[in-house]
């Protein structure tokens, strides 16, 4: 299923866009849904609840694979830094991406709740000073104080429609409503990022731009947590398994690091059955590592035979490439009441 809906958005063959063009109808219906609901929100029509403490809403305009949840780690991480504490605050699908927050950030107080201002609410309950929401472009219920839009560079590929016909949750527009927009990139050339970011600018001239490129940083044994550099893979053979919105991103970063990669494609959240396993640990015997996203290990551990040698874990980095100062400005404002109170204590 996942590989039929990526190349109904993404391929280009005469097939494809025959398959794009009758979903057209429903993707307008839903296009119009969502601009609508976002104009209501606007003329206050819609009701949104009102965070106790500053609020981070980390979001995007596709269907995954952007970058959000390693940005929204990070942007804990920045406030756990300067001796805030923060929240992360996300819906909890899968199962995987609120462990791999607990992972990321020992410091955060991570709550899953479909209602995020429920959501907020039992994180700040908790002590939590700043939240941090992840995915939460499109919850218009909640407010914020700054609002971040992530956007992949390799989404340029993808056809321009919303869902069902292509990967979009909105259009281009809903940009304009972002206080910031960050141009991720995993597999994309710096060349595309830069393309991507100059169609933002001309599209919500008022939003801050940044661009960063994702990329991995390090390994760790998948139960043992002993640690390798990236440089570990070069020259390897290399299993890369990714249940992942992008697995051929995952299987790039490790080739980029020098590996022979052959990959185990899974879907977004999959949840790994007994025969998985038993598939991974068959073809681990014919590579010299086994190669897993965190949002896979959270859920593999418990699984994996002690008697096997261990995969590692790929732990991804984000690598600022414009616009740092100009993110840090915008996170150090959002929370400068607390700040100053917690300075005069």
């Amino acid at each position: 299923m996942v590989e039929v809906t990526r190349w109904i958005w993404a391929d280009r063959s005469l097939w494809a866009r025959v398959f794009r063009f009758a979903l057209l109808p429903p993707s307008l219906v839903y296009r119009w849904v969502m601009a609508t609901r976002a104009r209501a929100y606007r003329a206050r029509l819609l009701p949104s609840a009102i965070p106790l403490v500053p609020t981070i809403s980390i979001g995007n305009l596709t269907v995954g694979g952007s970058g959000k949840t390693p940005l929204a780690s990070w942007v804990a991480e920045f406030y756990a830094a300067r001796g805030l504490r923060p929240g992360i605050v996300l819906r909890g699908y899968g199962e995987d991406e609120g462990d791999v927050h607990r992972e990321r950030v020992p410091e955060a107080i991570v709550v899953e709740h479909p209602d995020r201002a429920v959501g907020a609410g039992k994180a700040v309950s908790r002590g939590a000073q700043v939240i941090v929401l992840d995915d939460a472009f499109q919850r218009l219920d909640i407010g914020r104080d700054l609002d971040v839009a992530v956007v992949s560079a390799e989404s340029s590929r993808a056809a321009r429609w919303t869902l069902p016909a292509g990967p979009w949750r909105e259009g281009w527009a809903a940009l304009r409503r972002a206080d910031l927009v960050v141009v991720t990139r995993k597999r994309a050339d710096r060349a595309t990022a830069l393309a991507v970011a100059h169609r933002i600018h001309e599209t919500a001239p008022a939003a801050r731009l940044a661009m960063a490129r994702l990329g991995i940083v390090g390994f760790h044994s998948l139960i043992s947590e002993q640690r390798f550099p990236a440089e570990v893979l070069s020259g390897g053979r290399v299993l890369a398994s990714a249940g992942i919105a992008d697995p051929d991103a995952f299987a790039d970063q490790c080739e980029q690091l020098g590996a022979q990669v052959r990959l185990v494609r899974f879907s977004d959240h999959h949840r790994y059955a007994d025969s998985d396993v038993r598939r991974l640990l068959h073809a681990a015997s014919q590579v010299d590592y086994v190669v897993v996203t965190q949002k896979d290990a959270v859920k593999l551990r418990h699984r994996w035979p002690a008697t096997a040698p261990e995969p590692l874990v790929a732990q991804l980095g984000v690598f600022w490439e414009r616009g740092r100062a100009a993110v840090e400005t915008a996170l150090n404002a959002a929370v400068s009441d607390v700040a100053e109170l917690l300075n005069s204590e």
